[in-house]
């Protein structure tokens, strides 16, 4: 319903709108291209299953089915009007379909940040009994209850009985006791296909829902393809990898955003600059050596936040509170950091230098925060794939939690950037770094 209001309202308005601008009449004709618009634009929406409430709230592929509907009816306007050339055309590419985009993708934000802030509450979310037992129903019911956005609540757990005839008379009880409308089942090596094929029998149609959680986790879903073969769902997964062209639109978005950031906040660098001169004894940059790209070190920039000698205090501070033996060393509490310093940190204005260290290709605007070569050296196997990539400024687990984060939680946010990484997600954690910055809690590292 609200789509169909602001396709109405944006359609129409962005008509007269043209109209007045070139001095044409709103005319019957004018009305009837509005009214084609329209219905045009909400079929393509309902063609590309928009209003699913498996697609609302999904975030990045939501707006991309919006994107390829809007494309498509885009496309069939043009090619009507080689044959039927009027006026109206040009007003519905240029004004009204812009304008009616615009506002769906807001409308949908909206939507959006509401469903999420109901799910946190425990509404609007798919009520989930897991089937399955041992280390699966674990790791499936931890990854849900950690992001109750993604609107999944685990109301209840059956584990197979020994007797695999009774399975469906148990997986049925069970979500009556908790009046579950979904079963995902953790794990399928213990169960015969026939007996997942009689739970799937056994459910609802259309109001009961069976779900498949295989033994992969942390993959993104444009890696993600279901291949039917013989009769077997399996399931494609698209191996890692950051190609060539990849590579240079990540660079090439750096390079732009970097340049145009700095030339923006020249004012606010140089008050910073001065502040920072005039609060203590000291430089105003504060370089360190960081690990990057493939281990290789460069020189991170900072604004001074601590007094001077404060890198020689490091190690006692963390051997005090019994965390130095972690990679990711934070000290609560700083007493190095100075009075305009801890201004500097909670709003992250001491990491702005770092944008020329995005312009010169030694970090990125978004990516795993660079460490120093003592955390390094403490890596694992795995952790040392966060070097893959260039470092930046924010990166996904900042804006996930920032400080409050353990190292395994950290390492597996930067692991998951590293390995499903796309432009759009980019511009998500930055868009989320500045929410993160305006309304800040913990300061990122």
């Amino acid at each position: 319903m609200s789509d169909a209001l602001v396709v109405t309202v944006c359609v129409f308005a962005g008509m007269v709108a043209w109209t007045r601008a070139t001095g044409a009449a709103m005319d019957a004709a004018h009305t009837a291209a509005c009214v084609v618009v329209i219905a045009l634009w909400m079929l393509g929406l309902s063609l590309e299953d928009t209003r699913s409430h498996r697609v609302t709230g999904a975030g990045a592929s939501e707006f991309r089915r919006m994107w390829q509907a809007t494309i498509v009816v885009v496309a069939i306007i043009a090619i009507s009007a080689v044959f039927f050339p009027h006026s109206s055309t040009k007003g519905t590419i240029a004004v009204a379909m812009p304008l009616g985009f615009a506002a769906l993708l807001l409308e949908r934000a909206a939507w959006r940040e509401w469903l999420k802030s109901q799910r946190r509450k425990g509404g609007w979310s798919t009520r989930v009994l897991l089937v399955g037992s041992g280390e699966s129903v674990r790791t499936i019911h931890d990854e849900l209850e950690r992001a109750p956005a993604a609107g999944f609540r685990v109301v209840g757990v059956c584990k197979p009985p020994e007797d695999a005839s009774a399975l469906v008379s148990a997986v049925r009880s069970s979500m009556a006791a908790a009046s579950a409308d979904t079963v995902i089942v953790t794990g399928t090596d213990g169960l015969e296909p026939d007996r997942v094929k009689e739970i799937s029998w056994s459910l609802e149609p259309g109001r009961e829902h069976l779900m498949l959680a295989p033994n992969i986790t942390d993959i993104a879903g444009p890696r993600i393809r279901t291949r039917p073969a013989a009769g077997l769902p399996l399931i494609h997964v698209e191996t890692p990898r950051l190609g060539r062209t990849a590579s240079l639109t990540k660079r090439g978005f750096d390079i732009a955003a970097s340049a145009a950031l700095i030339a923006l906040l020249s004012p606010v660098l140089a008050v910073v600059a001065l502040l920072v001169k005039l609060s203590s004894p000291g430089p105003v940059l504060y370089r360190q050596e960081r690990i990057g790209h493939l281990g290789e070190t460069f020189p991170m920039l900072k604004f001074r936040s601590m007094r001077q000698g404060a890198d020689a205090e490091l190690a006692a501070l963390l051997e005090e509170q019994g965390t130095g033996t972690e990679p990711l060393f934070k000290v609560k509490n700083d007493p190095r950091i100075t009075r305009v310093g801890r201004v500097l940190r909670k709003y992250s204005l001491d990491e702005l230098p770092q944008l020329f260290n995005v312009l010169d290709g030694t970090m990125s605007l978004v990516g795993p925060r660079p460490q120093i070569a003592e955390e390094v050296a403490l890596y694992s196997k795995p952790a040392r794939r966060r070097l893959l990539t260039r470092p930046g400024i924010t990166g996904l687990w900042q804006v996930s939690g920032r400080s409050a984060l353990d190292w395994d939680q950290a390492v597996r946010l930067d692991l998951y950037y590293v390995e499903n990484w796309s432009l759009i997600s980019d511009i998500h954690i930055l868009l989320r770094t500045v929410k993160a910055v305006v309304l800040p809690g913990d300061s990122a590292s």
